[in-house]
């Protein structure tokens, strides 16, 4: 039965939910200043970066029950957490790996809050369970962040994240058994595990201060050794710069275990690499690529050359050689050249390089021989993206998966002698996936920039200037937005809603010059490129200002929060989540200071400090503005970009909004940045949206 919400009802329900009517939580200031060569700047919400005081506690409580009364009284929200929650529930699969002759693979049965770990002897074996992360909380809050088999088949390692953070703990199970051994390691942030003879190397940070667990800044990361059964205490150090306190290190083992690689960073851009050679007790480390101008990872050894996937003289990255009797980087041999397309990702299956090419950001997959001669297209369903590829150096089948945004994640079994692909699971959803299309097309940014987009639809639209829209976008990082299929979309599309993205500069989908071009003093061209994005869509009558909301996490949530204070006139709706929006002080907290290669530094220089504080959210909300309607979303776990960007930004912004608009905050309860999120949560999350979304675009959905 269709439920259909009467006009007049949401006008009444609109007129009762009108920010003129919300009281907002008083927010105390207090008289802090900054100074900043010279400039003196003011920061009276200060004392809410204080996550566990008790004060920011009872904020977070009173500014909860604001948002939770607003969104109650949205008259569809319970209807639409219904078919979100009738539209998630289907048995979804990862992309199964093989280790030691025995298949596994994740799979979630519709609503479990998380994935079960399956381990099968053969495709067509009954798969049984090897590890259900949802026993691990009574709320699945606990997530598996990642697993690792040792060579010889006796122990898997795996890694959790409690309530969101990005802290990790590694644990071990005796696989003939099943029994978890005593081992227990903390205070790791890299889920990546190295096994290497009968234990592995891991990164770890020192405990941090008691009571700043999720805010206190992360320095001197170093790689360890642990050795199964014993203490993470009697653990031994692999490395540590005791010299630079904001370098991040990486451990990598190579299949064959002769070599150990140690990956160095100083931000997200750039890393050195290190290697020893295994084979050789007193071996030490080696240089093997310098400094962090240019990217460089391993992929494997394989007939004693060492393969590299580098954008070291090619920024849209190309495939060498190493000799590990010669590592240096003036002895790398080219393999597979760089071309006019993003060479993404590489692996070797059944002895062929599998390469994953990036053009307008779709992805195409192509086999080449270990000399780079290429042998084949591997021809995909259609135009998507490949989320994962799992394949060995020794055996001649293969898994990925492909999704589009209307094509839902499918799992493909790969023959790569044969060049086939069959589909594997296939899911079975409780909507006509038919009924939607996709169009890419190039719009022109403020300086004539070329930008690709791609818009999503219920076929049939007709572009009338009238069409509620929701344009996404994330713009940093070297991070590129493929097409993904996602069920949350689905009621906002069946009601005739528009969802698009943005390939905006910051990302990786051209190469390193299209990250570069929006980053630092050009990251300006980001938020050109959306506003851009925004202008076209309302030009070609795809929608109107009336009817466009804008959406975007982490880095993303910058970008949002930086086109509504630069053009408030521009939106109806804007959803900053997560996002980095002090821009003067993001760099002290957590892993902060390792995103310095995209941002700038407020503190190094006059002319940084007057460039980022000229497009930082929170300094530029100006008062009596009418801004969009606003929901900012945040988790109190979230130890990668901390709450308080988010609290300050929302007290900033209700005493300055003219108050047209509601201007909300919520503020998730034992979840960080998203990953691992339960899917309780995600759930509950996607309805106050896509509600608060729906609502204040004023449609009038119905729900099958």
């Amino acid at each position: 039965m269709k439920f259909l919400i009467p006009l007049f009802v949401i006008v009444m329900m609109f007129e009762a939910c009108n920010s003129s009517k919300i009281n907002y939580p008083e927010t105390k200031k207090e008289n802090v200043v900054d100074s900043y060569f010279g400039e003196q700047v003011s920061e009276p919400y200060r004392w809410l970066e204080n996550d566990t005081s008790a004060a920011t506690a009872e904020w977070v409580k009173a500014q909860n029950k604001v948002t939770a009364d607003y969104l109650s009284k949205i008259p569809f929200r319970d209807q639409l957490k219904k078919r979100l929650t009738e539209l998630t529930n289907y048995p979804r699969y990862g992309s199964p790996f093989k280790k030691n002759g025995k298949y596994y693979f994740y799979k979630n049965n519709g609503l479990q809050n998380q994935s079960v770990l399956y381990c099968e002897q053969s495709l067509n074996a009954e798969p049984e369970i090897l590890l259900d992360p949802n026993t691990f909380s009574q709320d699945g809050t606990v997530a598996l962040s990642d697993v690792a088999f040792s060579q010889d088949g006796k122990y898997m390692s795996y890694s959790i994240a409690r309530s969101g953070s990005d802290w990790n703990e590694i644990f071990v199970m005796d696989l003939k058994t099943k029994t978890v051994l005593k081992d227990h390691i903390q205070w790791s942030k890299s889920s990546e595990i190295a096994w290497y003879g009968n234990g592995f190397y891991y990164s770890a940070f020192d405990a941090p201060e008691a009571g700043k667990e999720y805010s206190s800044k992360n320095e001197y990361e170093k790689v360890y050794y642990h050795t199964v059964g014993q203490n993470q205490s009697e653990d031994k150090i692999v490395y540590e710069d005791k010299e630079h306190a904001l370098r991040e290190c990486y451990s990598e083992v190579t299949d064959d275990e002769n070599y150990l690689f140690i990956s160095i960073t100083e931000t997200t851009t750039g890393n050195g690499l290190l290697m020893k050679d295994l084979t050789k007790p007193s071996a030490q480390f080696v240089e093997v690529a310098p400094g962090f101008d240019n990217d460089h990872v391993v992929i494997d050894d394989v007939n004693g050359k060492i393969y590299i996937l580098t954008n070291w003289k090619a920024p849209k990255q190309r495939l060498m050689s190493v000799d590990p009797k010669a590592p240096s980087r003036e002895n790398w041999k080219e393999v597979i050249a760089e071309s006019d397309n993003v060479l993404e990702s590489v692996s070797v299956v059944g002895g062929k390089i599998i390469a994953l090419y990036m053009k307008d950001a779709c992805h195409h997959a192509f086999a080449y021989n270990m000399d780079g001669k290429q042998l084949y297209e591997i021809q995909l369903p259609g135009l998507g993206s490949i989320t994962e590829i799992s394949g060995s150096k020794d055996d001649t089948e293969a898994f990925y998966t492909f999704t589009s945004y209307t094509y839902p994640l499918t799992v493909y079994h790969f023959d790569v002698e044969k060049n086939l692909s069959e589909a594997l699971h296939k899911p079975e959803l409780s909507f006509n996936v038919a009924d939607y299309t996709s169009e890419q097309v190039f719009y022109e940014s403020k300086d004539g920039t070329k930008v690709p987009m791609t818009i999503t639809y219920k076929k049939g639209m007709v572009r009338n200037g009238e069409n509620p829209l929701m344009l996404y976008g994330y713009g940093g990082f070297n991070i590129s937005l493929m097409p993904t299929f996602s069920i949350s979309r689905i009621p906002f599309l069946e009601n005739g809603g528009i969802y698009v993205v943005a390939n905006i500069r910051g990302g990786g989908e051209y190469g390193e010059s299209w990250h570069l071009s929006g980053t630092k003093m050009k990251k300006q061209n980001v938020f050109d490129d959306f506003i851009a994005a925004a202008e076209y869509l309302i030009k070609e009558k795809y929608t109107s200002s009336a009817k466009l909301a804008i959406d975007g996490g982490s880095n993303g949530g910058l970008l949002i929060g930086a086109c509504m204070t630069q053009r408030p006139d521009l939106y109806a709706v804007a959803i900053p989540e997560v996002g980095v929006l002090d821009m003067l002080r993001y760099h002290k907290f957590t892993i902060g200071w390792s995103w310095t290669s995209d941002y700038g530094n407020s503190e190094e220089s006059k002319e940084m400090f007057e460039y980022l504080k000229a497009y930082s959210p929170l300094h530029n909300l100006k008062t009596g503005t009418k801004y969009p309607a606003t929901l900012i979303m945040t988790g109190d776990h979230d130890d990668r970009v901390v709450p308080a960007h988010s609290f300050k930004f929302a007290a900033t912004l209700q005493e300055a909004n003219d108050g047209t608009n509601p201007t909300l905050i919520r503020i998730d309860s034992n979840a960080g940045h998203g990953a691992g999120k339960p899917i309780g949560k995600l759930i509950d999350a996607q309805t106050d949206m896509w509600s608060f979304v729906m609502f204040n675009l004023g449609m009038s959905p119905k729900f099958k």
